[in-house]
């Protein structure tokens, strides 16, 4: 069982290295990172070169949770629209997009859909 764990663990691991050794963040092209845990989803813009977090949301963040949303399609189009939003007010249009060890589909994709409807490039 353990060595299962383990397995499964370096398994992710290596995939998040294949994903991000093609990505970098800049300041005019951040990259945006989406994590995901059991409850909640959290997405950030990095600036990689700077070593800086531009914009930040999670649904553990109260104004999220006064809407109750966690993680879920909803919560997945909200973060999308929010983000995008914040990133247009610091005058980012364009991102790249790093979706972790996580396949591109279900939340990762609703999110991913949300924002560039919001006006987000990647």
């Amino acid at each position: 069982m353990d060595n299962s764990k383990n397995v499964r663990n370096s398994q992710r691991f290596t995939r998040r290295l294949r994903v991000r050794k093609k990505l970098r963040g800049s300041a005019e092209k951040p990259r945006m990172s989406v994590f995901k845990s059991n409850r909640h989803l959290s997405i950030q813009l990095i600036d990689d070169e700077a070593g800086k977090t531009l914009v930040a949301l999670s649904t553990v963040m109260p104004e999220m949770r006064k809407q109750k949303l966690v993680k879920s399609k909803e919560a997945a189009t909200t973060l999308g629209q929010k983000i995008a939003e914040q990133a247009l007010a610091k005058n980012i249009q364009r991102v790249v997009f790093d979706r972790g060890h996580y396949k591109y589909h279900g939340l990762i994709a609703q999110l991913a859909d949300s924002a560039r409807k919001a006006g987000l490039q990647f």
